[in-house]
């Protein structure tokens, strides 16, 4: 039997690997019940002499080349979490070591809330909660576009926008995206129109956005877009407050008070105490929630229960991450 240890910090042990996840994994590997935190292994390095697999997540070790050093026999390293930037290093890519992540299982609770705040807003749900709490009355109705043949705007078809793709399905909605890896049977089969990012913003009724922060993508999104946007459009960003320019995003909504943002993510998080985002009124701001929280965490966790599985049965990790495939991952 393969031996292994948990290196992660020990709120996100419990989150992610409850009893059911624990109990599968001991009955793959051999492994100490209990987790050991990053810091624990940076002060006793020889924990890892013999470890084969590393099971970890949120506060996993940086797999440098002192880790690598301290971990000679390590095998294949099982990520409960979603992006490993943070984690990985050019040591350890060259020792073609592999990796898993659950960002695919992150995914889907992303595009749960995702889903939910496009219906919300193409009712212009938020608007007329705070009139109605402003006003102590029903307000008049003004243009609402519905979920009838309106315009759906989706910036990057990575694994959470075309989730998206997939439950905007359900509704008599046109999708249109913005992807500029997407292929023309990509498009079909997801059932989207592509096009230019202009255009995105200025056909839509509700553009969301999904772009990972990377160093071309930081600041992709700027105020021309948004006030290009259909009157009483909405914004939704579930991706990374980094992709927006974001002071120029709080002028324009200063100036078109008719959109409405729905900001799960900002930049710096959380907005500074004096920023104009907490006092703008078509503004929504969220903490960081539509990832995976509290239980949902567990189908993390089933996810690397699942992928221990298929490496220990000399199947292919259907999640595994190589070099070329972090560099445009989140």
């Amino acid at each position: 039997m393969h031996r292994g240890l948990f290196v992660l910090n020990k709120k996100s042990f419990g989150s992610i690997y409850g009893p059911a996840e624990r109990e599968a994994i001991h009955q793959l590997l051999h492994i100490p019940p209990l987790p050991y935190s990053r810091e624990e292994i940076a002060l006793c390095p020889e924990l890892l002499m013999d470890i084969e697999v590393l099971v970890s997540g949120w506060g996993a070790p940086k797999l440098d080349a002192a880790f690598l050093e301290a971990a000679p026999r390590l095998q294949a390293v099982f990520y409960g979490a979603g992006s490993i930037k943070a984690i990985v290093t050019d040591c350890f890519w060259d020792k073609a070591i592999p990796i898993t992540s659950a960002y695919a299982a992150n995914a889907v609770p992303v595009a749960e809330f995702t889903f939910s705040q496009i219906i919300l807003c193409l009712k212009r749900v938020w608007y007329y909660a705070q009139a109605v709490r402003k006003e102590h009355t029903f307000p008049e109705r003004q243009h609402t576009p519905g979920a009838f043949q309106t315009n759906i705007g989706l910036i990057s078809l990575g694994m959470i926008g075309r989730r998206v793709a997939e439950f905007l399905k359900l509704l008599d909605v046109n999708v249109l995206a913005y992807d500029p890896y997407l292929t023309d049977q990509i498009a079909a089969e997801l059932g989207v129109r592509p096009c230019s990012l202009d255009e995105i913003f200025h056909c839509s009724d509700v553009v969301s956005l999904h772009t990972p922060w990377l160093p071309e993508t930081e600041n992709l999104i700027r105020g021309h877009h948004f006030l290009s946007m259909k009157p009483n459009a909405s914004f939704i960003n579930t991706a990374r407050g980094a992709v927006v320019c974001e002071p120029e995003l709080i002028d324009a909504l200063t100036v078109r008070q008719d959109i409405q943002a729905v900001l799960d993510v900002t930049h710096p998080e959380p907005p500074a105490p004096e920023s104009p985002l907490y006092r703008l009124p078509n503004v929504m701001l969220t903490p960081h929630i539509a990832g995976s929280v509290q239980d949902e965490c567990r189908r993390m966790g089933q996810y690397m229960v699942e992928e221990l599985r298929r490496y220990l049965s000399g199947e292919p990790l259907e999640w595994a991450i190589d070099r070329e495939c972090a560099a445009l991952l989140a």
